[in-house]
């Protein structure tokens, strides 16, 4: 049964971190577009950062995101040097002193950033924008790079989380994806941050990694366990290699098939539920008194380009190559070559080159697919009605979901859409149905990871 459903729905699909999907942005979208977006924007509203360094010591292979391998700091100082100058732009096409309540650096390895340049990119933000009582600081850390003082100026800089790239700590594994990281250097850079202040620290695990086993991914969650960790996120490894070259260096031969990432997710879900943690959307795992996990509990979960999160800011501004910003308007994203975004910014000009310029149906979808991703359960009908739409416009949609009602994946009552607990795991497939940007022949496009 389980194995005629993953030949069914193990297709491409988004992982709708936004809606429409990053695909789909276009070069229409232009620094004028951007410039207005931001000149709307309502001073009492809150907003997000987001800060991309897109640097690493070494290139893992099974890396999907936008970074680059350098084992020299001038290129890393100059590119400092200007997202404090982006900073500045910025906030100068802003009509007021807009107000920060999440920020988040992303990378790459953020911790590429020496202590002093992290400090100054931290002040810089605070002096160009107000932060929320409670604001969430957050900073993505490659156990293997970062060092004490680093982690000490997070701490002293006010970052409230930071997030362990682990992946898998089995040797063979780490072997097999070029990141070798012992455990024990794993345990002492957590236990220093909960020493310096920084308690909620979480751990980022993957599935579907060559040479992994149901029993080795129990042991790296077993072992995981052991730090703590307020939340989990378990994420299956995306392999395409036609848009990530460096990932030609890991041995197709060697990849769980899709049954075995099915059973992989599943019982690490289980192993993680032994131990009390929840499940938050369908790869975030936190402990049930967490922020998160009352979030999820409370129906009131987002998702952004960061995942799973508590932030309810409508607008999102990025800094760096590659960063992608949101506005009720629409989405705009910097130039991903560094050389490109350096340049615009040297001449003190944005350096966007795409976008989306959303429209009301998009709102509609985006929020009924938001939904549907956070919760396992939507009511299309009042979404719809929220945004001026009547029952008609998502008829297509639901009855595009008849197959996987078919297969006990997902009830539909009314308008109600709920997941099965066995069709959890395929909340994307179904999150599709909604999608009117997903031709048909995407089902197969290689711009998405599969839905297993």
């Amino acid at each position: 049964m389980i194995a005629d459903l993953i030949a069914r729905y193990d297709q491409r699909v988004p992982r709708y971190t936004s809606y429409p999907t990053a695909p789909h942005f276009a070069a229409d979208v232009t620094v004028a577009h951007y410039r207005q977006w931001l000149a709307e924007l309502e001073s009492k509203d809150p907003i997000s950062l987001y800060l991309h360094v897109p640097f690493c010591r070494e290139m893992c292979w099974y890396c999907g995101c936008n970074t680059r391998a350098t084992r020299r700091h001038r290129p890393i100082a100059a590119y400092h040097q200007r997202l404090l100058a982006e900073i500045d732009l910025t906030a100068s096409a802003l009509p007021d002193r807009m107000t920060a309540s999440h920020i988040h650096f992303g990378g790459g390895s953020p911790n590429m950033l020496t202590p002093d340049e992290f400090n100054a990119v931290m002040a810089r933000l605070r002096n160009s924008f107000n932060l929320t009582e409670g604001a969430e600081i957050a900073v993505e850390i490659d156990p293997r790079t970062t060092t004490d003082a680093f982690i000490d100026s997070c701490a002293a800089s006010g970052v409230t989380r930071l997030s362990l790239g682990v992946q898998d700590l089995n040797a063979a594994v780490q072997k097999a994806v070029n990141r070798i990281q012992p455990f024990e250097s794993i345990a002492r850079i957590a236990d220093r941050a909960k020493h310096q202040g920084v308690t909620d620290v979480n751990i980022d695990l993957m599935y579907g990694l060559p040479g992994q086993t149901v029993e080795n991914i129990l042991t790296t969650i077993d072992k995981a366990l052991t730090l703590e960790p307020t939340r989990i996120a378990l994420f299956g490894y995306a392999h395409v290699p036609w848009m990530k070259p460096h990932m030609r260096l890991i041995d197709d031969s060697a990849l769980p098939d899709a049954a075995a990432r099915w059973k992989q997710a599943a019982v690490a879900k289980e192993r993680l539920a032994a131990h009390g943690y929840v499940a938050v959307g369908m790869d975030h795992f936190a402990r049930p008194d967490t922020p998160l996990a009352q979030a999820a509990a409370a129906q009131t979960l987002r998702r952004n380009f960061q995942g799973y999160t508590t932030d309810t800011a409508t607008t999102l501004l990025g800094f760096g190559a590659s960063s992608i910003g949101q506005t009720p308007r629409g989405y705009v994203q910097n130039d991903a070559d560094v050389r490109r975004w350096s340049k615009a910014v040297d001449a003190g000009k944005f350096a966007i080159v795409k976008g989306r310029e959303t429209n009301a149906d998009d709102h509609m979808r985006r929020d009924i697919i938001e939904q549907l991703m956070c919760n396992m359960t939507v009511d299309a009908e009042a979404v719809a009605a929220r945004h001026g739409f009547g029952p008609s416009s998502i008829w297509d949609s639901l009855d595009a979901l008849g197959p996987m009602v078919a297969d006990g994946l997902v009830v539909v009552d009314g308008p109600v859409v709920s997941m099965t607990e066995q069709g959890a795991p395929l909340v994307r497939a179904a999150a599709a149905a909604f999608d009117r940007y997903l031709a048909h022949n995407d089902a197969q496009s290689p711009r998405h990871a599969r839905a297993v």
